[in-house]
C-alpha cells in the first residue's frame, strides 16, 4: 500500500540554486510538489512576464514535479500594507494580492496562496485589532472572485501573537473563510504556527477540518522535521482517518543545515512516522 500523502517542499530552503537544480534536487529527494515564496523569483513578483511564467511552469513540469502553490505573499516589494487606515496603501497592497493570484494561476493549475505576511497585515497608525481584522476579511472578500475565476484558493493562516495581533487561531481563520463565503477562500493548518493553540493539534485540525486546504509541517522552533520534539504522529493519523487530500509542504526556518539535509531527513523522518501509522 502506498504512503497516503503527498509531500511539498518550500523553494527558499533553496536559496543561492539555480531553480532548475533545485527542481531537480526536489524530485530526485522524493518530493512530488514545489511550493514558492514569490521574492525567491523577483523583487517585484507580480511584474514577471507572460514568458517568464511559462518558462518557470516548464522548468516544474519538466523535472517531473507539480506546482503547490505560493507563500510569503508579502516579502517583495517591501512596503504594502493589507489592513493599515491608509486607503492607498492598503489599495495598492491588495492590487498586489491579486496579481499573486494571476503569477499563481499561471504557475500551474489548482494553486493555493497561503496568507501568512504577519508584519503587512497587523494594526498599524492607530488602528484596533477589530478594524485591521475588518480590513483584512473585506480585502479577502475583494479579491474572493478574481481568485475564483482564476482557480486559486487563498488561504488565511493563523499566526501566534508574538508574530502578528490579526488572525490568532485557526477559530478566527475559519471566521473570516464563513464571513467571505467564497470557495476561494479557505484555511490552513502549520505545526509551527499553531503554538498558540490551547487545544491539542489534532482535535483542532478535526474541528474545522472541511476548512483546511493546506499543511505546512516543521518543528516549532522553527527547524525541519525529526530536528525538535513535535509529535506528528497524532495530526498525521487524524488527517489520514479523515482522509485529507491536500499537500504536506515542508516550510523550514532555520536553512543552516542546507538544503540537501533539510528536504532528504525531513522526507525520511515523516515517512518513518507514516509508516508506523500505517503498519498500527
Amino acid at each position: 500500500m502506498g504512503l497516503p500523502f503527498r509531500h511539498s517542499i518550500c523553494n527558499e530552503v533553496y536559496q543561492g540554486w539555480d531553480f532548475d537544480k533545485a527542481c531537480r534536487h526536489i524530485r530526485e529527494t522524493g518530493y512530488s510538489g514545489i511550493e514558492i515564496a514569490p521574492f525567491t523569483l523577483s523583487e517585484d513578483p507580480v511584474t514577471i512576464p507572460a514568458a517568464e511564467r511559462k518558462q518557470y511552469a516548464d522548468i516544474i513540469a519538466g523535472e517531473g514535479l507539480l506546482f503547490v502553490g505560493l507563500h510569503w505573499l508579502m516579502v517583495a516589494p517591501k512596503g504594502l500594507h493589507v489592513t493599515t487606515p491608509d486607503a492607498d496603501l492598503r489599495d495598492r497592497s491588495w492590487a498586489h494580492i491579486r496579481g499573486l493570484v494571476d503569477l499563481c494561476a499561471d504557475m500551474g493549475p489548482n494553486g493555493v496562496m497561503v496568507f501568512g505576511s504577519p508584519l503587512q497585515r497587523g494594526t498599524v497608525g492607530g488602528s484596533t485589532r477589530e478594524e485591521a481584522t475588518k480590513r483584512y476579511a473585506d480585502g479577502l472578500a475583494g479579491v474572493a472572485p478574481h481568485a475564483e475565476e482564476r482557480g486559486v484558493r487563498i488561504l488565511v493562516e493563523a499566526l501566534p501573537a508574538n508574530q502578528t495581533n490579526v488572525v490568532g487561531s485557526l477559530a478566527e481563520a475559519v471566521e473570516i473563510v464563513r464571513q467571505v463565503n467564497s470557495p476561494a477562500i479557505q484555511t490552513m493548518f502549520d505545526t509551527h504556527n499553531a503554538v498558540d493553540e490551547t487545544d491539542p493539534h489534532q482535535e483542532v485540525i478535526e474541528r474545522y477540518f472541511p476548512y483546511i486546504q493546506h499543511i505546512h509541517v516543521n518543528e516549532t522552533d522553527g527547524g525541519h522535521c525529526g530536528t525538535g520534539d513535535y509529535d506528528f504522529a497524532p495530526v498525521l493519523a487524524t488527517l489520514r482517518r479523515l482522509n485529507y487530500q491536500g499537500w504536506i509542504s515542508l516550510e523550514a526556518f532555520d536553512f543552516s543545515p542546507g538544503p540537501e539535509r533539510i528536504s532528504a531527513e525531513s522526507l525520511r523522518y515523516l515517512n518513518s512516522v507514516i509508516e508506523e501509522l500505517e503498519s498500527a
